[in-house]
């Protein structure tokens, strides 16, 4: 079986990223995710949806949250800046040297059964000796 990615609203949010749920899935008033279920459902232009990374779902998983409770994520950080320094010369290593094959011999086969025979040369399913 393989599986695969199935085109789904989900896949269209980025990770870590707060949205307005309204604009990524429109319909019926829900509940935060903090403020849990007993919670009254608030409408879907007063929600944040985050899709949040998970460890075993490359998917990740979707969760909605109040204005209250939204996530705030760090600016991702780059580096502009070069190396101060040159990477180490690393020195040249002389190749391994090759190792010889190991030819197998070919052992011999009953002409009857096409069997391998043993060593004493005798065909352990009919009896044929060699």
């Amino acid at each position: 079986m393989r599986v695969v990615s199935s085109a789904d609203w989900r896949d269209s949010i980025p990770f870590e990223t707060p949205m307005i749920v309204a604009d990524v899935a429109p319909g019926e008033p829900t509940r935060c995710f903090t403020c849990g279920s007993t919670a009254e459902p608030k409408p879907r232009t007063e929600l944040w949806v985050v899709k949040h990374r998970h460890p075993n779902d490359h998917g990740g998983f979707v969760r909605f949250y109040c204005a209250d409770h939204r996530p705030v994520f760090a600016a991702p950080v780059t580096e502009t800046v070069g190396r101060s320094r040159p990477a180490p010369t690393r020195e040249r290593r002389a190749p391994a040297a090759r190792r010889e094959p190991i030819v197998e011999k070919q052992r011999e086969t009953c002409p009857n059964c096409f069997v391998e025979v043993t060593a004493t040369g005798e065909c352990g399913m009919c009896g044929w000796a060699a």
